[in-house]
């Protein structure tokens, strides 16, 4: 993993949310920090409402974390294109975000409960 990168299991309990719904809560969230970025939140996939997200064509690529997913956000205000993303494949070293989903906290709400 590259030095710059760091995964730890984020504290308390975690909330996603979209258009007023929950999307996601969990005990088991990672936290992953990366240089001087915001820390990003990673739901496991399983705390997620998976009927909420659909896959889209979009991808990044990342040099560190590998190639990235994303994931429109179905919500009653209308769908939210490229709203998340996750690593299918992790590059070693960040393995732990492997089955982990993140959003982008400017077109949902993230929060610590």
């Amino acid at each position: 993993m590259a030095d710059h990168i760091k995964i730890r299991k984020a504290p308390g309990k975690w909330v996603v949310r979209a258009g007023g719904a929950v999307l996601g809560e969990s005990d088991n969230a990672l936290e992953l920090t990366e240089g001087d970025y915001r820390p990003t939140i990673y739901f496991p996939r399983e705390d997620i409402g998976m009927a909420f997200l659909e896959k889209t064509d979009s991808s990044t690529k990342c040099p560190y974390k590998g190639t990235a997913t994303y994931y429109t956000v179905s919500s009653a205000a209308g769908d939210i294109p490229d709203a998340a993303w996750s690593y299918e494949e992790p590059l070693d070293g960040v393995e732990e975000i492997k089955d982990h989903i993140a959003f982008y906290t400017d077109r949902v709400t993230v929060e610590q409960l």
